[in-house]
């Protein structure tokens, strides 16, 4: 690809950024916001959707499930394809059809139609997401200037997230169309900026042909693997279809395996997947938001259900978790450059585990200010920590031309991890739901749900733990050695070479071979 940094010059000092590098990055971002956005404005608006369109309820959660079904089954699919299509090439499409399945949503009159939308939009963001996760991760080098740069970036997803439940409380009250319509136009500006800003990649010439035995085992089996997971609560857990469907999907995941073992150029080589740094984000990744969907529902149920908060109100009570992520984003990536990332995803962890702890504290006349504002400011820091260090960490020492598949592993981590503890949290709270519905028999049904979303994210600390005692140079990341062959394009456009032979060296981690990336000090 062609950077914006100059080839025959050194990367610009940290803080140094010059206007195309900071339009690049305000694309990239508006795409990752755009994600957040959309998955929040849509579930305060269901209500008033089914009222409108004469929708039941099993087929209002298909507008939620819909657009999990599409981003979760395709991340790995779109992961690849920015590698060997052209990372900028598949982000401008891919955004252009998020912009036009936005405008399709906004306008229809069918249920089956709205769906088919959500899906389009949730295929769209499998694409968009690692492609802009790869651009930013290849556009800037490794160190002080790609931590401050996903640092940004990271954060746009909780701004996004925080700032859909508030609009969406707002637009509801006018159309819950508006709420569908919205993302069109910043979509549509981020499209055209992008045209103009993102730095062109070339196609991987010299790869090893197209994985598609292992694409369409790998896009089937998470597809498979998302409906099978969004379905269990309603079929039962231990109903034949739910356990013939996990059957299948763990026939696909061997069969997969297999095929990525012996295929020259694989749509994950599974050889990454032996760096320790590696499994640990991908393992935190599914905790750390698999325990915050969890939180977020019960949470919403009780403010909604219980208490009788509106939906802005509830949006409100939410709000300083994101606002306490978007006024840390800019110091997140120096934090990260002093203590590493396994300290500070640890600490996230930690402020989570406290978080959702004191949460287990709310009753049914609480006092804002002293039970739920805390764990919200809890939440927040440990989303401010957590989110950048585990992008940071899972792209850390990784080729250039395996950046988008890497990052659409992460994706699909956090995707299905939240699908899974999600349904989890509801299949414990249903199995616990009263038969004599008091409030306080509800409040107490959500305790063991709390309870769960607790232990998942002290099992994200337990996680991350091992990486405290792993032996390396200070501010230095380890991950697994490539040993897939770097393409002519890469090896010539890469702006990075002189500086990551400077500071590389090889080291053995548990009898792995490794590098050691990225000193700082």
């Amino acid at each position: 690809m062609t950077s914006p940094f100059p080839a025959s010059a050194p990367p610009l000092p940290e803080g140094r950024w010059n206007a195309r590098l900071w339009g690049t990055l305000l694309v990239l971002c508006a795409a990752m916001f755009l994600d957040a956005l959309d998955v929040s404005m849509v579930g305060v608006a269901l209500p008033s959707i089914g009222s409108d369109l004469g929708l039941s309820t099993s087929t209002l959660q298909w507008i939620v499930s819909g657009y999990i079904l599409g981003y979760g089954g395709l991340l790995l699919l779109g992961g690849r394809t920015a590698d060997l299509l052209g990372r900028r090439q598949v982000f401008l499409v891919a955004l252009g059809v998020f912009a036009l399945a936005s405008l399709l949503g906004g306008l229809v009159d069918s249920g089956p139609l709205l769906i088919a939308s959500r899906f389009i939009k949730g295929l769209s963001a499998a694409f968009t997401a690692p492609a802009g996760l790869s651009i930013i991760t290849t556009t800037f080098p490794e160190g002080p200037l790609r931590n401050r740069a996903l640092s940004i970036y990271t954060t746009c997803a909780a701004t996004g997230f925080s700032m859909g439940l508030v609009l969406s409380g707002l637009l509801t009250e006018a159309s819950w169309r508006l709420t569908m319509l919205l993302p069109a136009p910043i979509a549509l500006i981020a499209l055209a900026a992008g045209l103009r800003l993102l730095p062109r990649s070339e196609r991987e010439k010299d790869h090893d042909g197209y994985d598609i035995p292992g694409a369409v085992l790998g896009t089937a089996s998470m597809l498979l693997l998302v409906y099978t997971v969004v379905q269990a609560p309603q079929s039962g857990w231990t109903s034949a279809r739910t356990l013939l469907s996990f059957l299948a999907v763990a026939v696909l995941l061997t069969v997969f395996v297999s095929v990525e073992r012996r295929s020259a150029g694989p749509l994950i080589r599974l050889a990454v997947l032996r760096s320790g740094s590696q499994v640990r984000a991908q393992l935190g990744a599914m905790a750390f938001f698999g325990s915050y969907v969890g939180f977020q529902f019960l949470a919403t149920l009780y403010m909604q259900t219980l208490l009788g908060w509106s939906a802005l109100h509830t949006a409100l009570a939410f709000l300083p978790a994101g606002a306490l992520v978007a006024v840390s984003s800019t110091k997140v990536g120096s934090i990260v450059d002093r203590f590493g990332t396994p300290r500070l995803i640890a600490a996230g962890f930690a402020f989570m585990v406290a978080g959702y702890a004191l949460f287990l504290r709310v009753d049914l006349d609480p006092v804002y200010a002293s039970v739920i504002l805390p764990s919200m400011l809890l939440i927040g820091a440990a989303c401010a920590l957590v989110f950048p260090s585990l992008n940071i960490q899972a792209t850390n020492g990784v080729a250039d031309h395996e950046q988008g598949m890497v990052s659409g592993l992460l994706n699909t981590s956090v995707q299905v991890g939240g699908a899974i503890f999600l349904a989890v949290v509801t299949a414990v709270v249903t199995a616990g739901a009263p038969a004599d519905p008091t409030p306080q028999a509800v409040l107490d049904s959500y305790r063991p749900g709390l309870t769960v979303v607790t232990v998942i994210a002290a099992a994200g600390l337990l996680i991350t733990l091992p990486g405290l005692r792993s032996r390396r140079a200070p501010g230095s990341v380890v991950v697994a050695r490539s040993t897939a062959p770097r393409t002519k394009t890469a090896a010539r456009t890469d702006p990075r070479t002189d500086i990551e032979a400077a500071a590389g060296t090889v080291t053995t981690e548990t009898g792995i071979e490794t590098e050691t990336v990225g000193a700082r000090e």
